[in-house]
């Protein structure tokens, strides 16, 4: 049966994707979800995305792609968006095909035979989807006692307080274990700074369990080494 493989931050990690992908037995008719931030700090951005677009990937846009596609827009223009030296070292590793596929992400996906809707960072919870902002679906980590996003980590993970559904799977608050929530997973587990990369993987028309069962849908493979320092 056809499943749905959500997996977390690359940041370029071609090689722990190819692992992760071998990890969970990936064959013909099998979806596999990009959570975001897909590239940056990692040593292979071109060859994520390509191997990415080779097993027919879908993703959402995180805060690093959105970074590179406003840099690259305003390059030889009078005012080019000021970036660091890791985000113009992988845009000039990008080809046009990876910029497109870039260009195209949306902010968000919903698999309805799943309960699950995929961001990349969170939701402001309570907002509906279509009145979210954008920084938020791509930057929120926790939010206030007045239940506003933010984006440094403070007392409550969003996760923590939202009530779905649906159930969102999202990644870029990276931390040692996958968040898990009644109604949100996340599922960074840091492998650029040298923890691992993890998905979740849901059999045919199967929801999230509940989370004293949800380690049993997620697998991870460790990263090769620490590419850059938290």
């Amino acid at each position: 049966m056809a499943r749905t493989i959500f997996i977390g931050d690359l940041h370029g990690c071609r090689d722990e994707l190819a692992a992760l992908l071998d990890a969970v037995g990936l064959v013909a008719g099998d979806q596999v979800v990009a959570v975001g931030d897909m590239v940056v700090r990692g040593p292979q951005p071109h060859a994520t995305l390509a191997l990415l677009r080779s097993v027919g990937a879908l993703g959402v846009r995180g805060n690093h792609e959105d970074r590179l596609i406003r840099w690259n827009e305003s390059r030889g223009t009078k005012r080019p968006l000021a970036v660091g030296d890791m985000t113009k070292k992988t845009g000039r590793a990008l080809t046009r095909a990876d910029f497109a596929m870039l260009h195209a992400l949306p902010l968000w996906l919903d698999f309805a035979a799943h309960g699950v809707r995929v961001v990349h960072a969170g939701v402001a919870p309570g907002v509906p989807i279509e009145h979210q902002d954008p920084h938020t679906l791509m930057t929120v980590r926790c939010v206030t006692r007045d239940g506003e996003p933010m984006t440094k980590r403070g007392e409550a993970l969003w996760g923590a307080v939202y009530l779905g559904p649906p159930h969102v799977v999202f990644g870029h608050n990276a931390r040692p274990e996958a968040q898990l929530h009644a109604w949100a997973t996340g599922i960074d587990t840091g492998c650029v700074y040298g923890g691992r990369l993890t998905a979740m993987v849901l059999a045919e028309g199967q929801s999230p369990p509940p989370p004293e069962w949800r380690m049993d849908v997620l697998v991870s493979v460790p990263a090769r080494k620490a590419y850059v320092k938290i």
